[in-house]
């Protein structure tokens, strides 16, 4: 397989290479904004429970309550205590661009 067919995700260096180029910024001032933002983002849903990101989706933080599991090993039921945990909310313009409705 040659690597024009093998689709991969753009790497933290490729979106800051992406950004430096697109914005006429050096690197090292895209690497800051790019760094900035996941700090922000991260700040924020720490903080105040969601964070929104304009045309893709928001990050919220949502309770999940506690379940019977089991343990694939041994079949055995086991108790999973309640945690809360970070879900990413994709927006419907966002969803509708990447999978059109049928």
């Amino acid at each position: 397989m040659s690597s024009a067919t093998t689709k991969k995700p753009m790497t933290k260096t490729e979106i800051v290479a992406h950004f430096a180029a697109k914005f006429e910024l050096q690197k090292k001032v895209a690497a800051a904004i790019v760094a900035e933002f996941a700090e922000l983002a991260v700040g924020q849903t720490k903080k105040v429970g969601e964070f929104s990101l304009p045309g893709i989706g928001k990050l919220v933080k949502a309770k999940r309550a506690a379940r019977t599991g089991r343990n694939p090993q041994t079949g055995e039921s086991i108790k999973i205590p309640a945690k809360t945990v970070v879900k990413m909310r994709l927006a419907k313009a966002c969803k509708d661009a990447i999978l059109p409705p049928k």
